[in-house]
This record gives C-alpha cells, structure tokens and sequence, in this order.
C-alpha cells in the first residue's frame, strides 16, 4: 500500500499536471510492452510496436526494457519530477540527472538484477553510455509513442478535465479520493493500492498528480521518497482507441458537415479544454438531444473524440477539429 501523509499545507499545494509528460508515458510504456497487463487495451499497440515495418523496436532502443523492467524497481532519474510537457525538455533533464544520481539508482537497479551491456556502461558513468540512452529514448520514443501522441494526449486531457471539475465543485479531498476505486482517505492520510508498502511524507512540499495513459492498475511514484512528490495514476481508456476512424467520403463537402450549430459546438470545446454533453448544450443554447446528436456527427468525422469516466462522458477536439478553429480565416464556414 502507498500511504502519501498530508498537512494542511500540502493540500493547498496539491496540482494536477497540464498533460500528459512525454518521459513518464515513456517508461510506463516500456513497462506494458513487456508485461501481460491490460491486454484488451494495449495488445494491439503492443502488436504495432513490436512488428513495426517488421524489424520491431529501433535496434538502439532494444536494450531499454533491461533498464526498465516492468517488475520491481525502474530508475527514478528517467521520470524527471519537474514538469516537462514536451519530449525534448523532457530528455533534457534525464541527460542533465548528475552522474552520483545515475550511480545511486543503478546501484538500486542491480540489487534486483544484474547489469549488463549499455545499464552497466551507464552505471560506471560513460559520457559515450549517457549518449547511447539519449539516443535510444528518442529513437523509442518515435516508434512506440509519436505516431499514438494525438490519441495518448485527447485521453489525459479528458482526464484532466473532469478533475479540474470535481476539483472547482468538490474540492481537492474528492480529487483524491477519485484516484483510484480503492483509494481511501483517512485525513491526513490518502492510501492507496501499490506493489509495495511505501510511505511519502509531503513535508510541505505539495504532490503533483499526473495522469498517465500507460499507467495501469495502480498508481506510480518515486522509490525514493525524498525527491519532490508526484504520482502518476490510471486514467480510463477507450477499448477501440487504436480502431480507424470510420471511413468518410472525401468528396463530401465540408458544408455538408459543418453548420452554425456544429461550429459553436467546436468552438465551445477548443474555449473550455473539453466539455460534457450537458455543459455544450449550456454553452451552445442547444438542447441535450440535439447537443448529443451533435457531437455524435462530428465524432464519426473525426474531429472531436469522446471518452466515458465513471458517470461522466467528455468530448474534446482531434487534431482535425482543432485546425478548423485555430485557422477560421483560412476556411469558408457556414453563417
């Protein structure tokens, strides 16, 4: 069990990350490439990693899931604990992490298992080693996650979402109690299911909260309690997340598809982040029949995506759908 001990003022510092974190997908990914877990979600990613253009993972990137193993312990310094929001800030820390650091946490890594090949040049400090990891991240990275990153990022935001929301209405006690369906919060401690007993003592230092799309089961943090707070937890995935988009006729035309209502309706979305069916027909001055039929029609399109958390079912924009609002000028939309 995982026991994070609060006082009054971590509360107050408690903040829910702004997305997903490149560096944090990347490790829980390596996790779930190796693992059996959530296969009704990930096989089928598992399945386009490992085949590829059929050579499977870059050959530079082969030896990461020894330096990440999906059991045990995983190196602290790969999931930098300062936010990051993009890939490259991200490898950015994990390449500036002191070399005693490096050290300390494969030191940790090979009570659990023997080092060999790359971990063990990147335990004894080679500057040729830290290159290799570099390269090998990026190279993973633009295999495993990039072509999925749209898809990764529409989940986490929805996530973010509805806890902002719970958060603006209930507070930051029932965002916490939301973070897993076995979390208890026994003020001022919140506990919840891990792989280990492990106890975090906030100190005043708050704890960021981050959502992560490769995160399964139960949440993830630090093996060492002394760095600065942040757990990564499960957000709920679309079954059919990697399923093609319903093939639509290129010869219909945008008119067809997009009318005054259904551009307030972009519009709405792209302005708040992501929004319930209730909340578009408020903001829209739609009814909620006519707010799902709605959003029903530009989902098939693909231009927003849905996603069912518990009792709530948020929509926010695809990539397509926010190109027709970050550019109006450059289209003729429907008066």
């Amino acid at each position: 069990m995982l026991r994070i001990h609060f006082t009054s003022e971590d509360l107050g510092r408690t903040r829910l990350a702004t997305g997903p974190e490149p560096m944090w997908e990347l490790l829980l990914s390596l996790h779930k490439l190796t693992d059996a877990e959530g296969r009704m979600v990930f096989d089928c990613w598992r399945g386009r990693v490992r085949s590829g253009t059929g050579a499977g993972l870059p050959a530079s990137a082969r030896w990461l899931p020894h330096l990440a193993p999906p059991v045990g312990y995983s190196p602290d310094f790969l999931t930098p604990a300062r936010q990051a929001g993009d890939l490259g800030t991200g490898l950015d820390l994990v390449l500036a992490t002191p070399r005693r650091r490096i050290r300390h946490d494969l030191t940790t890594l090979a009570a659990q298992q023997p080092l060999r090949g790359p971990v063990a040049e990147l335990a004894d400090g080679s500057r040729r080693a830290l290159h290799r990891l570099g390269q090998a991240l990026r190279d993973y990275h633009a295999h495993a996650l990039a072509p999925f990153w749209s898809r990764i990022r529409t989940c986490v935001q929805a996530d973010l979402t509805v806890r902002g929301k719970t958060f603006v209405h209930s507070g930051i006690e029932a965002v916490l109690t939301d973070l897993h369906p076995q979390a208890r919060w026994d003020p001022p401690v919140l506990k919840l299911p891990y792989s280990r007993d492990h106890d975090i003592h906030l100190d005043g230092r708050g704890v960021r909260l981050l959502p992560s799309f490769f995160c399964w089961g139960r949440p993830f943090t630090f093996h060492d309690a002394g760095l600065p707070p942040v757990i990564a937890f499960p957000v709920e995935h679309d079954l059919d997340w990697l399923a093609p988009h319903p093939r639509r006729d290129p010869r219909r035309p945008l008119a067809a598809l997009l009318g005054r209502t259904r551009t307030r309706v972009l519009t709405a979305l792209a302005a708040h982040g992501g929004c319930t069916t209730t909340e578009l027909a408020r903001r829209t001055g739609i009814s909620l029949a006519s707010a799902s039929q709605h959003t029903g029609v530009l989902r098939d399109a693909g231009l927003i995506t849905t996603v069912r958390r518990g009792g709530h079912v948020v929509h926010s924009l695809q990539p397509a759908g926010a190109s027709l609002i970050d550019a109006p000028a450059k289209r003729d939309l429907p008066a």
